[in-house]
């Protein structure tokens, strides 16, 4: 069947949420309201309820009915990105420049119908932990969560989550065991040079040649440092300098993201853009700051725990469950608690073509039953009695 019968009939309510909170979308740490919306569903389905874990998260406890057990962490974020949205939808945001631009609206969503399943029916030994995590898209939400003591308040012998995909096929659920998306560094690189009128440059020591002169140099740092069987991108995403056509502007940022699999890339990565601008700085005569900040590690999948939640999938949607082997060099902090718990992550595609962090991005209601019943099966399979 392509969804569990129950959790099917709950449909109109959890499209009704999901819109509430696409209405009303927050930033990492400011997620107060869906937080509260969470806690309130969570509650009145006579939930074991948990505020303010890594600041703004939710945590859920549901008991089976038959007896001790394993305890199953069953995780979704519920953070909004920074980015205006365009999709004219009737639901659209209504706070300036706030967009559920990523699905993360119906990620919770579909744990809080997996919640609801798992309370009514209880058919299942030990616990299911609901982890509502907040501040995914970067500010490092998971890690709180983590330093808030998640698994020592909640300990959990295994953890599974999942994210949309409008890349894939609908119904589709794919998991990559092993490596399976990058981790990331993000990075400030700031340039105090000296200003000058436009007319006489020879007076300045022009921040934009020498953010040019950076940019064109990082370039490289792939190219002919790592090894080209190695998996990694430097991208630098932002330049910000001057404000008048005829000021040679006194500073400048870059800014950007690195990505990589092998966490030695990484550091070779690091070292090699504070040479560069240590160089640089040398070379022009100016000072240059380098502030590298990792957000990310790689997200590993246990093998295992793949395999088990391809079985739960295919409960779901049948051989539209597959293991697959591209990687992608994307992040998610939720491999910050694969570092500590074993468990899997998979991806549920859905209708649309337009992409995620697109201000176009409209997530397919239809996907919101499916996703809820493979964390469903999931737990439930793996505390079978």
């Amino acid at each position: 069947m392509p969804t569990i019968e129950l959790i099917e009939s709950y449909v109109d309510e959890m499209v009704a949420i999901r819109h509430d909170i696409h209405e009303h979308p927050e930033v990492g740490f400011e997620e107060v309201r869906t937080s509260q919306i969470v806690a309130d569903k969570l509650t009145s389905w006579g939930i074991e309820v948990h505020r303010n874990i890594g600041k703004t998260g939710v945590v859920g406890v549901i008991h089976g009915a038959k007896g001790p057990g394993r305890t199953i962490g069953l995780r979704a974020d519920m953070d909004a990105l920074p980015m205006d949205e365009l999709t004219n939808l009737p639901y659209a945001s209504k706070n300036p420049g706030v967009f559920h631009g990523c699905g993360h609206d119906g990620h919770t969503t579909m744990l809080l119908g997996a919640a609801r399943y798992l309370q009514e029916t209880r058919d299942f030994t030990g616990s299911v932990v609901l982890i509502f995590q907040p501040a995914e898209e970067g500010r490092g939400g998971a890690r709180a969560m983590i330093a808030d003591k998640l698994f020592e308040r909640f300990p959990c012998d295994e953890i599974y989550g999942l994210h949309n995909a409008p890349w894939d096929e609908v119904d589709h659920v794919t998991v990559k065991p092993g490596p399976a998306m990058a981790g990331c560094d993000f990075f400030d690189i700031r340039i105090q040079g000296r200003g000058s009128h436009g007319a006489m440059p020879h007076h300045s020591r022009d921040p934009v040649i020498i953010a040019t002169s950076i940019v064109q140099s990082l370039q490289s740092v792939v190219s002919r440092n790592v090894e080209a069987t190695q998996s990694a991108v430097l991208s630098v995403t932002q330049i910000h300098a001057g404000s008048a056509y005829n000021v040679v502007p006194d500073s400048a940022h870059l800014a950007g993201t690195m990505r990589f699999f092998d966490p030695a890339v990484g550091e070779l990565m690091r070292s090699r853009m504070r040479t560069i601008c240590a160089g640089a700085a040398a070379s022009f005569e100016v000072s240059i700051d380098v502030d590298i900040r990792n957000m990310f590690d790689p997200l590993v999948n246990d093998a295992e725990r793949s395999k088990n939640l391809i079985e739960a999938a295919r409960d779901i949607v049948g051989e539209k469950a597959y293991v697959k082997e591209e990687v992608t060099m994307a992040s998610e902090d939720f491999a910050d608690m694969l570092q500590i718990v074993p468990g899997a992550y998979c991806m549920v595609g859905h209708g649309g073509n337009i992409p995620v962090h697109n201000p176009g991005f409209i997530l397919d209601d239809a996907i919101l039953p499916v996703g809820a019943s493979v964390l469903a099966r999931i737990a439930e399979r793996r505390l079978a009695a």
